[in-house]
Formats: C-alpha cells, sequence, structure tokens
C-alpha cells in the first residue's frame, strides 16, 4: 500500500504537549498516511539522556541500553513508530529529538542552511521547502521555546482533510506546502544518477561513492530509506568536509 502513496504536499503545524503529538501521529496514521512520510521534532520529549549523532532502535538494543531514559522515553513513545530517531545540534534551536524524513534532510543540510554560526537555521531549511519566512520564523521560535512539530507528507487532493485533522488534535500555525521533503534514491542507489539532485549537487564525485555504498549497505539489512540516508550524511561527516560552495568535497585527514 505505501508504495501506491503519492506524497505531493507538506502538512506542519505545532503541537504544545508531547501527549497531543501522540494523538495526532496515530491518528495520521490511521488515516492512511505511512509512517516513512512522518517526521516530529521537539527539545522537551521525555528524556534526560544525551545522544550523539542518529541512532536506531537496533542500535539501542545492541549498545545494551534496553532499559533507561532512552529507550523508555524515545522509543517507548509514538517515535517508536517513526523511521530514524536521533537527536541533532541545530543552531537557535539547541539539541533536538527528530524523527521520520525531516531528521535526514536536516543531517544532510543539503541546502547549505545549518552550515556555520551565521546561517539561518531551520527558517532557511523551511523556506527551501516552500512555506513562507515568517511561517518558518514561527515554527524555528517555537521549537526553541520547547514545542513540537508535526510534519505529514500528503496527497494533494486530501491536504484539506489532513490539515483539519492536525487543526482538530491542537495543531497550531497549520500550513500547507507544496513540496514534499527530498530523498536521496528512490530505493536502492544503482548509481550516482539516482541521487536526487538536492544530493548530489552538494556531493563530489568520491562523496557520491562514498554515500552510496554506506546508503546501500544499510538499506539492505533494514530496508529503511531513511535510515539508510541518516547513516549515508553521518559518514559523508566523518570522511569530507564542506567546501566554500556548501559541497562535501574535501578528504578529512586521519592520523
Amino acid at each position: 500500500m505505501a508504495d501506491e502513496y503519492r506524497a505531493e504536499r507538506t502538512v506542519s503545524a505545532v503541537f504544545k504537549k508531547q501527549e497531543q503529538v501522540d494523538g495526532v501521529v496515530r491518528r495520521l496514521m490511521e488515516r492512511g498516511v505511512p509512517q516513512d512520510h512522518i517526521s516530529v521534532m521537539g527539545k522537551n520529549f521525555q528524556s534526560q539522556t544525551r545522544i550523539a549523532g542518529f541512532i536506531s532502535k537496533k542500535d539501542v538494543i545492541l549498545g545494551g541500553l534496553r532499559t533507561g531514559a532512552v529507550f523508555g522515553s524515545l522509543f517507548g513513545s509514538i517515535l517508536s513508530l517513526l523511521s530514524g530517531v536521533g537527536v541533532l545540534f541545530i543552531p537557535f534551536v539547541g539539541p533536538v529529538v527528530a524523527a521520520g524524513p525531516v531528521g535526514a534532510v536536516l543531517l544532510g543540510a543539503a541546502s547549505g542552511a545549518l552550515a556555520g554560526s551565521a546561517g539561518a537555521g531551520l527558517v532557511s531549511v523551511f523556506v527551501a521547502m516552500g512555506m513562507p519566512e515568517e511561517k518558518a520564523t514561527v515554527y524555528q521560535t517555537r521549537l526553541e521555546a520547547g514545542e513540537f512539530l508535526v510534519m505529514a507528507e500528503v496527497p494533494a487532493g486530501k491536504s484539506g482533510q489532513y490539515q483539519l485533522l492536525m487543526e482538530s488534535a491542537g495543531g497550531e500555525e497549520v500550513h500547507t506546502s507544496d513540496m514534499t521533503l527530498p530523498r536521496p534514491c528512490p530505493g536502492k542507489c544503482n548509481d550516482a544518477n539516482d541521487l536526487s539532485p538536492e544530493v548530489r549537487s552538494h556531493l563530489s564525485e568520491d562523496a557520491q561513492r562514498t554515500f552510496i555504498e554506506r546508503y546501500n549497505t544499510v538499506y539492505d539489512e533494514n530496508q529503511d530509506p531513511i535510515q539508510a540516508e541518516q547513516a549515508a550524511w553521518e559518514i559523508i561527516h566523518q570522511q569530507y568536509e564542506e567546501d566554500e560552495n556548501g559541497v562535501w568535497s574535501k578528504q578529512k585527514v586521519t592520523a
């Protein structure tokens, strides 16, 4: 069924309480939105544990963290139903728990918006997605204040009903964008031609090969394109540096 799902627009809203987030995500899924088309961001999910980089449920189990704040809070909540849960640092906002495709987009920072302290942080990313700057600024400000952002990628013909669903679940500042979040590949990446323009234009040829190799390895393990994308961007960050044009091209020198 998910293969037949046509995501053409993104409906976004902010929520003041984590319980509201749990409720709206469940309702979205009950209404047919696949889990890999739902994104959630927030600073104040109930976890006191610091996590560096992105982690998967399997990573938590293998790492001996079956009990404790990470598993109980991140994966004991609605986030356990979503793809690619992790924590990253966002300028002007701080450490944010991100689940779903938005996390991979932010980790890649394909727009270059998160690079450097002079960037506009989330505002630039959201504007690149087709949001008005004033709406994007509101979202960043409310995330910084400890509220939560939910984004659902939906068919164009049903965006109105999903917008009403968000509002009825307590969502505020509801907005519908005519764009969806970029994915690196439609499935497995055969070569650089399979990479989306948003990803390909920010990787040198060597970095593209590194990205594709890591992406395919993780994709073969779990068939989860979001986790595969996160893992691919992680290895890019580990092995390359960005040049002045925002292209990951300079191989890091290791001692």
